[in-house]
């Protein structure tokens, strides 16, 4: 990364180049899910969290009163696991799989590569912007999505706010540099009020341009989007941010483009951004209840009936991690958007 020493970026810009450059970029030039990556998602755990959503998916499908085609759109599928395991269940419900495409939004050529191998028996749309998407109703997942996506920090010292960004020292190394900058305007562009009670106010300028299109999409054409992702949903906000290399918390500013850098989604936000943008929050809970409210401890006893205890065993471990409150059970969010009339409440 070229960066000029005493010249400085934005760190939302520094996380976009360390995660998202096309030919160094973290997600562009390799694989960072599973044992031998960085970091472990839901999907790769246990097969019954895709069925949990591909159930969720259906009863939706349902409520909204069948329609005769509905696009079920991915946001940012990793290495295709998800995916794979819902259409496994999609392609039980003859009617749901007659009605249904299915879309992926990937930025990463690299994963790409991986979703189209894993997927390569399945009719799937490929995506570079969910502006292509021209009918519906839309249903968008998006699990850890959005918590991947380059973040702007702002800190409040002495009555005046500064912009976190980064600079080169003397001896090469990446560090902090806060530039003060007037705050009001941007939120003036977004017309929300960020600063209000805040002394940490971290934005995603890119979060809210998905949200904006996804709106308009759900707003003209039905549907919803479901969050999953971890985060807290506190009115004041926090310093979150962080990295992950093989596993392990790391320096935010070390292994530049080698290790994942993330922050804690605050889901108080996402509710304003949401109605401003003519929405409604209509389920905001643990991913642990939305879970068990599917019935995934019921769907573990029939897979577990008939086992030897060591592959029940492994059933019952996989699904501790998704819903026990000290693994991702209270600190993962699960968050559904959908249009001011959609009285759908599964799960919440």
């Amino acid at each position: 990364m070229k960066i000029s020493n005493n010249k400085h970026i934005s760190f939302d810009k520094f996380v976009d180049i360390a995660l998202y450059h096309k030919k160094t970029g973290y997600y562009m030039k390799k694989n960072p899910f599973g044992k031998d990556g960085d970091f472990i998602t839901a999907p790769n755990i246990s097969i019954l969290f895709s069925e949990m959503l591909a159930i969720w998916c259906i009863a939706f499908w349902e409520h909204l009163g069948f329609p005769k085609r509905i696009n079920i759109i991915e946001l940012g599928a990793g290495n295709g696991e998800m995916m794979y395991q819902m259409i496994k269940v999609f392609e039980r419900f003859n009617k749901f799989r007659e009605s249904s495409n299915y879309f992926i939004l990937e930025k990463s050529q690299f994963l790409k590569k991986i979703q189209k191998k894993k997927l390569n028996f399945h009719k799937i749309t490929w995506l570079n912007s969910i502006n292509k998407l021209k009918n519906g109703p839309n249903i968008f997942l998006a699990n850890e999505f959005f918590d991947s996506l380059p973040v702007k920090q702002f800190i409040k010292k002495n009555n005046k706010w500064y912009e976190k960004s980064i600079k080169k020292n003397n001896i090469n190394k990446f560090e902090f540099v806060n530039v003060i900058t007037n705050i009001k305007n941007l939120e003036k562009k977004i017309k929300i009020n960020l600063s209000k009670n805040q002394k940490i106010i971290e934005f995603s300028p890119l979060t809210y341009d998905y949200l904006n299109i996804i709106s308009e999409k759900i707003n003209t054409f039905q549907g919803g989007l479901l969050i999953v992702d971890y985060g807290y949903s506190k009115k004041k906000m926090r310093d979150s941010l962080q990295s992950i290399y093989k596993h392990n918390f790391n320096n935010v500013l070390d292994n530049f483009s080698k290790s994942d850098i993330t922050y804690n989604l605050n889901f108080f936000l996402l509710k304003k951004i949401v109605k401003k943008l003519n929405l409604k929050v209509a389920g905001l809970t643990s991913q642990r209840n939305f879970l068990t409210k599917l019935g995934i401890l019921d769907r573990a006893e029939i897979l577990a009936k008939n086992l030897q205890f060591s592959k029940k065993a492994d059933i019952y471990y996989r699904i501790k991690r998704l819903i026990d409150k000290n693994f991702m059970g209270e600190l993962f969010k699960v968050m559904f958007v959908t249009g001011k009339n959609i009285k759908f409440k599964l799960g919440f």
